[in-house]
């Protein structure tokens, strides 16, 4: 990699970036959960109206358009074999999320894989 791209995967631009997208896509994953695992929601197109007239689809629907500019701004700035790895962290974060929020199960092979995409991404940040 050369020295201009080095630089800029260790900016405290890309780190900020890279952080609010871990943050904003985690919460636009929960807000969609949360819209989709009302109980009062009801079957069919019952439940999509009912969705539709809840805030929970609409933030997670805004956490996506904006996780969608902080994605592109994230990969302005660095390599896409880097920015998608760095960027799986994501599935860490909801997972233990959705383990804090929603009660969900997290298996020994889930812990597994947490723990291998955590050291994953620590290498990949570490060589950037």
């Amino acid at each position: 990699m050369p020295a201009a791209d080095t630089a800029a995967a260790l900016s405290p631009l890309v780190i900020t970036l890279w952080v609010l997208n871990v943050l904003v896509d985690s919460g636009g994953q929960l807000a969609f959960k949360a819209a989709a695992a009302d109980p009062r929601a009801g079957d069919g197109l019952a439940r999509w109206i009912w969705m539709a007239r809840r805030p929970w689809l609409w933030i997670g629907i805004v956490c996506y358009v904006a996780e969608f500019l902080l994605w592109l701004a994230f990969l302005s700035l660095v390599p896409l074999s880097e920015g998608v790895l760095l960027g799986s962290i994501n599935i860490v974060a909801i997972m233990v999320a959705g383990r804090l929020l929603f009660d969900e199960k997290l298996s020994r092979m889930r812990v597994a894989g947490i723990l291998l995409v955590s050291l994953g991404v620590a290498v990949v940040g570490l060589k950037a």
